[in-house]
């Protein structure tokens, strides 16, 4: 799923990058007003994060340019602006979401997280553009553990459990090979993307997390098994 991040202030800008792509989205950064809706043409990203104060185009009319051609797709208003007025500005534009700098990465995380369950719900769980399922509808099972990837959420009895989108992406994949062996670089290549730089210490923090949340217990996992030497299985 493409994020597109429009921020001037390239630290902030590729510090977002860095936050959304742990997440499991493609982010993709503009600096100035104008590169960001030539982007949001070429691109079509499915998620936008808009800076207020940006060169050439301010968010505002980024964002009604945008309104124009795509009233689904999430847009989120990141800014330094905390006034009442441009809040609710932002929000009478057809924003989503207003989050006022400075801010915290969970907070950042928690609003994509929101704004995606919303969308991907409101397609029918298809992608935005391009007709190309992202995320499907489907329940995936895994003993008493209940994934609904559209939802970005799990659920084990009463418990409640929020994914990231790479937490899905790698239970899906699971899912569909189930008793299979999923070697280490199919898993890179499926749930990374082919372009990411396959490092084992990478996949394995992310396997310990996600069993941490997932499994009964983390330590003689049920779910993700390891299989030395290869890569993991579903049981």
């Amino acid at each position: 799923m493409r994020i597109l991040i429009a921020e001037d202030d390239r630290y902030i800008g590729e510090g977002l990058c860095a936050v959304v792509a742990a997440e499991g989205y493609a982010p993709q950064l503009a600096t100035d007003g104008e590169q960001a809706l030539q982007m949001f043409h070429s691109e079509r990203p499915q998620v936008v994060l808009l800076d207020i104060m940006m060169p050439k185009r301010d968010g505002y009319a980024v964002c009604r340019e945008i309104r124009k051609v795509d009233n689904d797709v999430p847009v989120i208003f990141i800014s330094a602006k905390s006034e009442e007025i441009d809040r609710v500005l932002g929000l009478e534009l057809g924003a989503d979401d207003y989050i006022m700098k400075p801010f915290g990465t969970r907070e950042v995380i928690a609003r994509i997280r929101a704004v995606t369950r919303r969308y991907l719900v409101g397609l029918g769980n298809s992608a935005a553009h391009g007709g190309e399922p992202e995320i499907k509808t489907e329940v995936l099972r895994f003993g008493e553990l209940e994934v609904y990837p559209a939802q970005l959420r799990a659920r084990r009895g009463d418990r409640q459990i929020d994914l990231s989108l790479r937490d899905v992406k790698i239970l899906q994949l699971l899912y569909r090979h189930r008793g299979e062996v999923i070697d280490r670089d199919t898993m890179f290549n499926e749930c990374w993307g082919r372009d990411y730089f396959s490092n084992s210490r990478t996949l394995d923090q992310h396997i310990s997390k996600l069993r941490k949340l997932i499994e009964i217990d983390a330590k003689n996992p049920d779910i993700i098994c390891t299989v030395h030497g290869v890569g993991y299985r579903n049981g």
